[in-house]
């Protein structure tokens, strides 16, 4: 999942979809609310998806195969570009029609070698991110005392000390909309004081040493650069104990960090084409590429793998929708948002088609629930149809929903929107870092979203009046 940085008119949609469970709104329970909104005639096709989705581990061994196969898949790299054709010929084999890629051109950056060593008051090494889309830093490194501070206001306090000193901003974890400043703006804030490089306690919550990359803000604008990275909890904790002592500590950072251009990427498209009204559409989705550690398994291939099972599950089980499902693996989300925006482009004269756009890119961890963006009316029948879920634990609609890679067609197509959204404390604990693997994805737990998802699709997709309920000759 990546934070809605380099577009100002995206930023407030990412950061409500990456907020959708992490704050304090409740979620709503859907239970009962089927009266009236005509559910219940799903009812026993809804069984029947989550019977089929549970009654196996088709969806985690998917999973497993994605991210054991072709492991890190970060934007320009081989890796993606494998698991581009692969899910090309599994969707095939899986039956879904118009199979395709839709090119779409990517920034590639490449980590390198990069380390991080304490020089003083005793020599060791300590685990180290790049962040993503940093530039490096001399092939000698940089040797500067640290300075730690816990906030942006606490640097402008501090800014006479900052020249010529590598700045670590030890801002503990809240929430990924509030913490994630501190990495994207970080290096800028740093800079403007003679920083010569920036540091910031990895985003999220303390795990095993593990430190989480992640995107700055794009490095076009003029201002000044420096190198930045990510440190675990533990040792932004440590630093920080010892400069409360009065303890003159001293960093040496080294990084190969590089920008090499622009490589050709691709969207991958799917169908289950609609019985009556091809033409409109329900559309759900994932991004394809993850950062270069780990295997990209919760962000964002088990969301791949639960929105492709809605097509599957839908094809094996014979359900033939009135409209068009449509499945989009995007690319890019990462670091740049080029498949989303892609998308936009490629089909802006069909967004009216569009009854629905659903992302998933919060992980499945239990407790699942819903997000969702549109009028009252549309929510009413998201919440009726939610109440068929109470087998599966997703019965539960929240204030708000969307994606990075939705956004832009929603927000220019008026589309209503959802998200499915996991347990946000276990989905940050790994985010953006090496332990990001397949082992820490529960099969039943992936099973039970796959159903939900597909229930929801399946569901939307098929009753007579679209969501939204605006017929398509008064659009």
């Amino acid at each position: 999942m990546a934070y809605g940085r380099r577009f100002g008119w995206l930023a407030p949609l990412s950061i409500a979809f990456a907020l959708t469970t992490i704050a304090s709104d409740p979620p709503i329970h859907a239970q009962g609310a089927g009266v009236g909104v005509g559910v219940d005639q799903y009812r026993h096709d809804a069984d029947r998806i989550i019977a089929a989705a549970t009654g196996d581990r088709f969806a985690w061994n998917r999973l497993a195969e994605l991210t054991d196969t072709f492991g890190p898949r970060l934007s320009g790299s081989k890796n993606l570009d494998q698991a581009i054709e692969w899910a090309m010929a599994e969707m095939k084999k899986d039956g879904l029609e118009n199979v395709r890629s839709e090119p779409v051109t990517v920034p590639v950056w490449v980590r390198g070698r990069e380390s991080l060593d304490v020089l003083e008051p005793g020599a060791r090494s300590l685990p180290l991110l790049g962040l993503g889309d940093s530039m490096g830093t001399p092939p000698e490194g940089i040797d500067a005392e640290v300075l730690v501070v816990d906030s942006f206001d606490a640097l402008d306090r501090e800014a006479a000390r900052a020249r010529g000193r590598i700045v670590l901003f030890n801002v503990p974890f809240t929430t990924y909309g509030e913490t994630v400043r501190y990495r994207t703006q970080g290096p800028v804030r740093a800079a403007q004081h003679g920083a010569v490089a920036m540091l910031i306690r990895g985003v999220g919550p303390i795990g095993l040493r593990t430190p989480h990359t992640g995107s700055l803000l794009g490095g076009d604008s003029g201002r000044r650069r420096i190198p930045g990275a990510a440190i675990s909890a533990e040792d932004a904790s440590m630093l920080q104990r010892l400069q409360d002592r009065g303890v003159r500590v001293r960093l040496r950072l080294k990084m190969e960090a590089r920008a090499e251009g622009e490589a050709l990427s691709a969207n991958v498209v799917g169908e289950i084409r609609g019985r009556e009204r091809p033409e409109e559409m329900v559309v759900v989705g994932c991004h394809l590429d993850s950062w270069d550690v780990g295997t990209g398994a919760s962000d964002d291939g088990a969301g791949c793998v639960v929105t492709w099972e809605a097509l599957r599950l839908m094809k094996s089980l014979g359900l033939k929708p009135r409209r068009t499902v449509r499945l989009v693996l995007w690319t890019n989300e990462e670091n740049g948002l080029r498949g989303g925006v892609a998308y936009l482009a490629r089909h802006r004269s069909t967004l009216s088609h569009h009854v629905m756009m659903l992302e998933a890119d919060m992980g499945v961890f239990a407790p699942i629930s819903f997000g969702f963006t549109g009028s009252e009316r549309a929510r009413a029948k998201v919440q009726a149809i939610a109440s068929l879920l109470t087998k599966v634990g997703a019965d539960r609609v929240g204030p708000s929903g969307g994606g990075a890679d939705i956004g832009p067609s929603v927000q220019a197509g008026n589309i209503p929107s959802m998200a499915l959204s996991g347990d946000p404390i276990r989905y940050f604990q790994i985010h953006h870092t090496p332990a990001d693997t397949v082992d820490r994805i529960d099969p039943l737990e992936l099973s039970r979203a796959s159903a939900a998802i597909a229930v929801m699709t399946y569901i939307v997709a098929d009753m007579p009046e679209r969501l939204d309920g605006v017929t398509q000759e008064t659009r």
